[in-house]
């Protein structure tokens, strides 16, 4: 990307052009915000149970006596050898985010498919602290979307991002829509990218596809509680921490591939 050489001065009246859009955007973002607080609720009759650290759990257990609960739904199925490494970029701003959280009445999980020996096993080795459920034994993952079966997938039958995606072929390469979307990053005698994500996990494309990210608000009044909001794809961007600062960086995203690891695979 070439950009112009210039004096101060004049960069500074370009830098005040550019602030007045960000201010606009900032007033749009507010604005969106509460069009999300103002959502219609759902009521949740329906029993959920996760296994824990601290034993079994049902949904309004999470929220640990606050009103609000946040949960984030982390790519890990039970057949994964590791998390998504996405799920993972994402994840590695959490551990000082959950706690402002909850001491302000937000209470935050992330929830897996996986069991909770697996998960508790790669949060260690991350080095995370923040509290991990696993929904291995409850319909939770498939009731918001997050998880489908084989069938679905075959069939046509998965929603997500509340678009409904074709069927895909498992007899061939191709990837599935839900890949393309990330970036068409695919190189001529290459593998796509969800391929390659989906390898570092220990799957195939069919599998780690089956598990999707999203994350989920929920409220609990007079001990209901409610489904308030739920995000997908793109709804998470703003959730990724390194991309917030790659915005504001002389080069962007600058992305060519898939350029992200897990933390602690650079340099491998």
């Amino acid at each position: 990307m070439h950009t112009q050489i210039t004096s101060r001065t004049e960069s500074l009246k370009a830098r005040l052009a550019l602030l007045d859009a960000e201010k606009e955007l900032t007033r749009r973002s507010d604005q969106l915000a509460a069009e999300r607080q103002a959502l219609p609720r759902v009521r949740i009759d329906k029993d959920y149970s996760f296994d824990t650290e601290g034993g079994k759990a049902t949904l309004e257990d999470l929220f640990d006596g606050r009103s609000q609960l946040m949960i984030y739904h982390f790519m890990f199925g039970p057949d994964y050898t590791a998390g998504c490494p996405s799920c993972s970029a994402i994840a590695d701003g959490y551990n000082g985010v959950y706690k402002h959280l909850q001491n302000h009445d937000v209470a935050f999980w992330t929830v897996s498919r996986a069991p909770l020996e697996k998960l508790l096993g790669y949060r260690k080795r991350m080095g995370w602290t923040f509290p991990w459920a696993s929904a291995f034994a409850t319909d939770f993952n498939a009731d918001f979307n997050v998880y489908f079966t084989e069938e679905q997938q075959r069939d046509g039958g998965i929603e997500y991002n509340y678009k409904r995606e074709p069927a895909m072929d498992t007899t061939k390469k191709g990837e599935p829509l839900a890949g393309q979307t990330v970036q068409q990053w695919k190189r001529r005698g290459e593998e796509g990218p969800v391929g390659q994500i989906a390898a570092t996990a220990g799957t195939d494309v069919a599998t780690f596809t089956r598990e999707r990210p999203g994350v989920s608000a929920f409220a609990l009044e007079g001990g209901v509680v409610y489904h308030t909001y739920s995000g997908f794809s793109r709804s998470l961007d703003g959730l990724w921490g390194m991309y917030q600062w790659l915005d504001r960086a002389p080069k962007g995203r600058n992305e060519d591939g898939i350029w992200w690891r897990r933390h602690d695979e650079y340099g491998k």
